[in-house]
């Protein structure tokens, strides 16, 4: 045997980069697609268990090209923006696969979005084309379109005008195999569907003169305050990141990924269908929306792999009362991430479902997203207390955010990354994307973390949420770890409220796990002598959940409005 490679020299400064001797991918999504096909076209790609639809690699092709074939016979040309309003079905991937292959840009809208939101995004990229669900439990999307654009009622399906969505022309439905009354105006998928043809010679046509760097789909973030912003992706950006994803979990053809994280986020359409797609793996979507009795379902009769989720979701899923029931011993990989994997949740998550080399994952939308994760191989103390190390070709540094200096390895910082996986721009908004990404291309997440001697980065929270009382800092991720010890406590988020003499007092809430009782003095009398007596929470609160968004991002800020209602608190002034 030969010897052992040199451990690399301890980093001193927090600055890494990542690998680079597996290279980039320089292909387009539906050139690189075409190439699986052409490898495994009898491998199973889709199953898409609450619609029975299941999908071999030729048979997901052959349906995507004559989706983008009815794309173009709309009139659509590249860089044209078309949106997705929609929950996890197939419809959405066969969107993903055939807006790529012919250049337009995919534009995800967020499920949760009400009439005034649809609105803003639909005109905000200037969308020719919608594909919309009809309606979803309490949700009625065509209703809400119809209450934008009353004058559809009159117009001819792909003539659309609206005077409150000028650039929109043309609505289509998903619909179950022409199930349902016709809609006026407005035209199903199937119908669509129907019009393509899989062997029109101008989808390779239009593909033969698409760039690895064109912009291939919109992402709307999230913010807290203002109007989001729509993060613009390339083929070279999503494609390369759901590779290197995949590579991180050791994916390959045999793997089968249970995904029931959102499509419209790139938990779902990268870490899922993207980190699939690139290793030959098989998607397995258990349900429409999250329902934690039928991922479990979903993992043991379809025999999955992996399994992706935020936190909650695998809260759900392990605290739900049959879970015993079911037979997850398939399980291996997977990613958690999404907002901060509390360390007891994973330990649960490794040692009662069999994820044993789940990883963890880091990002934002603005990156593709993913900068940072653990890998199968990281020791399960490095897995539970940090998001893991640089992803390959790139790199990360954290920053001052005072000065912009690099700071040494174990200091707070703000996290910030660069190189391939950096967004093309907000969509129309030149003057945020500086603000986002500096003269020397790197993207500053707004996210305070740590970094190791070794590389692994540690996020302790976001610049806006570290908690000054009296002049300390506290950083709330630490008291919600300390928090998920007490065997009582389910869940935690900690966020700090104003305070007349500290400026700031911390205020805990808290979900009690099912059939326990807990007290606010049982958990100040479990953080005595524990804790120092500042980050004690002085607001305690027990409650059933938390507001969040639909891919599970706990709002904090909305938590600290509520307290701050409640209390009658208002912020001290500054002069």
């Amino acid at each position: 045997m030969g010897a052992a490679l040199p451990s690399p020299a301890p980093l001193t400064t927090s600055l890494a980069l990542g690998a680079t001797d597996v290279p980039l991918i320089e292909q387009t999504l539906g050139d690189f697609f075409d190439a699986m096909v052409a490898r495994q076209p009898e491998r199973e790609a889709l199953v898409s268990v609450h619609q029975q639809r299941r999908y071999t690699y030729l048979s997901l092709q052959a349906e995507a090209r004559r989706l983008a074939s009815a794309l173009l016979g709309l009139g659509l040309v590249p860089g044209d923006r078309v949106g997705i309003w929609s929950h996890n079905n197939a419809e959405w991937v066969l969107m993903q696969l055939a807006t790529a292959q012919v250049g337009l840009v995919l534009v995800n809208i967020n499920p949760a979005y009400r009439t005034s939101e649809v609105e803003y995004a639909l005109n905000k990229v200037g969308c020719r084309l919608l594909v919309s669900m009809a309606r979803f439990k309490t949700s009625d999307y065509l209703g809400m379109l119809r209450e934008l654009a009353p004058e559809w009622q009159r117009q001819e399906p792909g003539r659309l005008g609206a005077v409150k969505l000028p650039h929109l022309n043309t609505v289509v439905w998903i619909d179950e195999a022409g199930q349902g009354a016709d809609e006026p105006g407005l035209l199903r998928f199937s119908d669509l569907l129907a019009r393509g043809d899989v062997a029109d010679a101008r989808v390779a046509e239009v593909a033969a003169g698409l760039k690895a760097t064109d912009p291939i789909n919109i992402q709307f973030t999230s913010g807290t305050t203002g109007f989001p912003k729509g993060a613009t992706l390339t083929h070279r950006n999503i494609l390369n990141n759901g590779f290197f994803i995949g590579e991180c979990m050791r994916l390959t053809p045999e793997d089968r990924l249970c995904i029931p994280v959102p499509l419209y986020h790139c938990f779902g359409m990268v870490l899922g269908n993207l980190a699939c797609f690139t290793h030959g793996a098989t998607i397995v979507y258990p349900n429409d929306g999250f329902d934690p009795l039928t991922v479990l379902q979903a993992v043991q009769d379809e025999r999955c792999t992996g399994l992706h989720g935020v936190p909650t979701m695998f809260i759900a899923e392990l605290d739900h009362p049959r879970f015993a029931e079911f037979d997850l011993s398939t399980l291996r990989t997977g990613i958690m991430a999404g907002s901060p994997c509390p360390t007891e949740v994973m330990k649960r998550v490794v040692e009662q479902m069999h994820l044993s080399e789940i990883t963890i994952a880091y990002g934002m939308t603005e990156t593709s997203p993913v900068s940072c994760q653990s890998s199968t191989e990281t020791p399960l103390a490095k897995r539970v207390s940090t998001v893991g190390q640089v992803q390959p070709h790139l790199e990360v540094k954290i920053v001052n955010p005072d000065t912009g200096a690099t700071v040494p390895v174990g200091e707070r910082g703000e996290f910030c990354t660069r190189g391939y996986s950096v967004m093309h721009g907000y969509w129309g908004d030149e003057a945020k994307t500086r603000e986002a990404i500096d003269a020397d291309g790197w993207m500053h997440t707004g996210d305070l973390a740590t970094m190791d001697a070794e590389g692994y980065v540690n996020i302790v929270g976001r610049i806006k949420d570290m908690v000054i009382r009296g002049g300390e800092n506290i950083y709330p991720r630490e008291i919600e770890e300390f928090l998920y010890r007490h065997p009582q406590v389910q869940d935690v988020q900690v966020v700090g409220v104003p305070d007349a003499r500290y400026g700031e007092e911390l205020c805990a809430w808290i979900v009690v796990k099912p059939g326990q009782e807990l007290t606010e003095e049982a958990v100040r009398a479990f953080c005595k002598g524990q804790i120092a007596h500042y980050k004690v929470p002085r607001y305690i609160r027990f409650v059933a959940g938390f507001p969040m968004t639909v891919t599970g991002k706990i709002q904090k800020f909305r938590i600290r409005d509520e307290m701050k209602d409640q209390l009658g608190l208002a912020e001290e002034k500054t002069a």
